[in-house]
């Protein structure tokens, strides 16, 4: 599973993980800050400015990782 995702130390900030994401140049960046905010870059070329950029708190990426993972949710 961790195949294709690099992982980086971001002195003073925390660490960044970059994940392929399928055709070649699109990826998807993860940035977890120190405290516990998340950064997710979604790149859909070889550009290197990304097309989506969004802060997540820890709550609302859990909610998103969940979802991804096929957990399912009841209202």
């Amino acid at each position: 599973m961790g195949h294709k995702v690099r992982i980086q130390e971001l002195p003073g900030i925390g660490k960044r993980y970059d994940a392929e994401a399928g055709a070649p140049g699109q990826r998807v960046s993860v940035v977890v800050r120190g405290n516990g905010i998340r950064d997710l870059y979604v790149f859909t070329s070889d550009s290197p400015d990304p097309d989506a950029v969004l802060e997540l708190t820890e709550e609302q990426a859990l909610r998103i990782g969940a979802i991804l993972s096929g957990t399912f949710f009841t209202s």
